[in-house]
């Protein structure tokens, strides 16, 4: 029996290693495999500013994959949580009745979505905020390079 509570809060706290998607899947799931690669090459670009500064033009591409990839897994978390006991019990536990307890929203349910929400969106807006912040800055500066 697969549930909900627990899906959604492994969406949360280890979707960006594939952990949910082992739980409702198994380990033969290929995108639980892959979800590790974008947060790896986004802890690399975290690692690759601390090394050459922030204006390393890499890590301007990778590490926004990290917060996107959070930012994703903490969509699912909610979309976990937002699922009705029917659907939740019809594609997760086929054999059990529609309104079985695994597919029921507890209160740690609905922790879960709120944290998700609260984290997904302020970690989606950085990212944001951090990559356009330094394309534009890199345009300004290759702007007033041309025009000396």
């Amino acid at each position: 029996m697969k549930n909900k509570t627990v899906a959604a809060w492994l969406a949360f706290l280890g979707g960006p290693l594939g952990l949910h998607r082992f739980y409702l899947h198994g380990l033969g799931d290929l995108p639980g495999w892959l979800l590790p690669i974008p947060t790896a090459l986004g802890l690399y670009g975290i690692e690759r500013v601390q090394q050459f500064g922030l204006d390393d033009h890499w890590s301007w591409v990778l590490i926004p994959l990290l917060g996107f990839t959070i930012a994703g897994c903490a969509l699912r978390a909610i979309l976990y949580g937002l699922t009705t006991p029917e659907r939740w019990n019809a594609r997760f536990n086929p054999t059990a009745p529609a309104d079985a307890q695994p597919g029921q929203t507890q209160w740690l349910t609905i922790g879960a979505i709120v944290v998700s929400l609260m984290i997904g969106t302020a970690v989606l807006m950085a990212s944001l905020a951090f990559s356009f912040q330094r394309y534009f800055e890199y345009q300004i500066e290759e702007a007033r390079k041309i025009s000396q």
